[in-house]
């Protein structure tokens, strides 16, 4: 099992930057899909950017150039750095795990959330 721990949400006025943290414990995170979510209160839940094992990533498209995630296999925690940010990007993010070292699409291990408030 891998437990997940979010930190670096925060309020931040438009035009911001902020960079979101996912501490795994568990099972390493270097042999996890780990991807980064984010849901408004009465919307669905979407999908913002993901890190495979092999270090690629994928991104929603309307965030490409904006939102950039990393991970670092040595310290087991997963970056999402999120530049110009605007009020749109207001929401809970979360950060999630596949059980597979490939992004399966559907993610087993949930933290539980870092709000980000953009104004």
């Amino acid at each position: 099992d891998v437990q997940l721990v979010e930190s670096g949400g925060g309020s931040v006025q438009a035009g911001g930057s902020l960079r979101l943290s996912c501490l795994a414990s568990g099972n390493p995170i270097r042999s996890h899909c780990v991807g980064w979510f984010r849901q408004v209160p009465g919307k669905e839940r979407e999908g913002v950017a993901s890190i495979d094992m092999d270090g690629r990533t994928t991104y929603l498209d309307s965030l490409k150039g904006r939102f950039t995630i990393s991970k670092d296999n040595a310290k087991n925690t997963v970056y999402l750095q999120m530049n110009s940010l605007q009020p749109e990007d207001t929401a809970m993010y979360y950060c999630a795990a596949d059980r597979w070292g490939y992004c399966s699409g559907a993610m087993a291990y949930w933290g539980q959330g870092t709000q980000v408030t953009v104004s």
